[in-house]
């Protein structure tokens, strides 16, 4: 076995930095010699001076047989992968090629109808042909979940002839499914298991968290390092099971969209990650959980605020949760969780994850402390007081219909379209993705028939003024939709 304590690639950037050669390549800035000074000053020169690209001694992520190769074979083994590559291109990056290595044009797969804009993306440029299963959904708290074993089952059923069905695990509110019961019922088939797996690093690393993919037998996940493990934002990797899939081909179809000017900041905060996550993560985990079950039920201690824990685990959609992710309802004091939102910004320094109509999302990980949680829950403690003062109507949750699929995202995408309104857009097939990001799942998809709910709910969020992106349109006044 490997020493999870080594860094091939952190310790030779460091010691190629400190040999200071003199560089006669890119990037230009020369260990920030050519940098504007004030920029320069506040990165500081231990960040700039490993800011390099893939000369000789320092390895090809294209191509690895040096210190890339060793790094990523530590991961692997941390991680439980046959092979394990990095992504600098975020884990949109890698799951994009994780499907683009298994369907192609005309394929078939499962996917949830909750899924992030970079399975759309990977699905319109592989042509292949997407049945979408409806998650579960939370009336209580307006949110989805995972799929039920019996909704994947039924769509196996209905599609035979499926290479692959992707799951969400955990979702972006740290709920997950039963996936080793998914993996069998679908390996039982020939079918591939794909894991969107963007909010579950961590779950490597503590046996109190939900199972990860690689655990669950899942051919491959495609795993955000820099969420919850520590390295730098961007960074990801994607994890590899063979035997349905080749390693190779996947590492083939992931240097495709790669670019070629990686970034080694980045690949040296992956390879340090996994040392701490290896080295010390179950430590730190489970510090983590303790200061995040504290808070939950402080927060459930006060009137008008809701933040799910074990009760909520009900279904195969609702098997495990992960309790580093405080989503907090906040519908029963009368405002949106946007204007929570910015209440927490504006009056105490609080940044949060995200925000919706009805909730906000506290992420908790081994960088907090008692103190900052505290700040956390007297901040929440304060607003509601404040708002309580107030005259407030609870909001009412609602959800809108999922809407029809009419023809493939991708026959949309590029279909002849036509400019209209969003209102003159109900009832026809629209060629744009809506969404609010983040968490960016779409609330309409290319192909889908616009209905009245569905044209309500994204006035409702633009309203409140949350991130509706997707159409060429940045105020969503029109959206583009396939011409009759």
């Amino acid at each position: 076995m490997s020493n999870q304590q080594d860094t091939p690639l952190f310790t030779a950037l460091r010691k190629h930095a400190e040999r200071q050669p003199l560089q006669f390549h890119i990037p230009g800035h020369k260990t920030g010699l050519a940098m504007d000074p004030e920029f320069r000053d506040f990165m500081g020169q231990n960040a700039l001076s490993i800011d390099l690209i893939n000369i000789g001694p320092l390895d090809d992520l294209m191509h690895p047989t040096g210190i890339i190769a060793e790094a990523q074979a530590l991961a692997a083994e941390a991680f439980g992968a046959d092979a394990t590559y990095f992504s600098v291109q975020g884990t949109s990056g890698a799951i994009m090629a994780m499907i683009l290595s298994v369907v192609g044009p005309g394929d078939e797969i499962l996917v949830p109808r909750n899924i992030h804009k970079s399975v759309l993306s990977a699905i319109i440029l592989s042509g292949a042909r997407p049945f979408f299963l409806q998650p579960e959904v939370d009336l209580h708290l307006g949110i989805a979940h995972g799929l039920r074993l019996e909704t994947v089952i039924a769509g196996l059923d209905a599609h035979p002839n499926a290479k692959a069905v992707l799951v969400i695990n955990p979702t972006y509110f740290g709920v997950a499914t039963d996936l080793r019961s998914i993996v069998h019922v679908a390996h039982a088939r020939g079918v591939l298991v794909l894991v969107d797996e963007a909010h579950g690093v961590h779950t490597y690393f503590h046996e109190a968290l939900p199972d990860s993919a690689m655990q669950a037998g899942c051919d491959l996940s495609a795993t955000s390092v820099h969420k919850l493990g520590g390295s730098l934002t961007q960074s990801s990797v994607l994890n590899v099971r063979e035997g349905l899939v080749r390693a190779r081909h996947v590492h083939s179809i992931l240097s495709m969209l790669h670019t070629t000017s990686t970034s080694y900041l980045l690949l040296a905060s992956l390879d340090a990650a996994r040392r701490q996550l290896a080295v010390h993560g179950r430590g730190r985990i489970a510090n983590a959980i303790t200061l995040a079950e504290d808070a939950r039920l402080r927060i459930n201690e006060i009137e008008g605020l809701y933040c799910f824990g074990r009760e909520i685990l009900q279904s195969s959609a609702t098997f495990a949760f992960d309790p580093l992710k405080l989503t907090i309802r906040v519908a029963d004091i009368g405002i949106s969780g946007y204007e929570v939102e910015g209440i927490l910004r504006d009056h105490y320094n609080i940044e949060v994850e995200m925000s919706d109509l009805y909730n906000i999302l506290c992420i908790i990980s081994f960088g907090d402390t008692e103190s900052s949680v505290a700040q956390l829950i007297h901040a929440l403690r304060d607003l509601v007081e404040i708002e309580r003062l107030r005259t407030h109507v609870p909001r009412k949750i609602v959800v809108p219909s999922t809407p029809r699929l009419a023809m493939p995202p991708r026959d949309a995408f590029y279909a002849d379209s036509e400019v209209v309104t969003l209102r003159e857009a109900i009832g026809r097939t629209i060629a744009d993705m809506i969404m609010v990001y983040p968490p960016g799942i779409p609330i309409l998809l290319p192909g889908e028939i616009v209905t009245l709910d569905n044209v309500q709910y994204i006035e409702e969020n633009l309203a409140e003024g949350l991130p509706v992106q997707g159409p060429d349109d940045p105020s969503i006044q029109t959206v583009r939709v396939v011409r009759e």
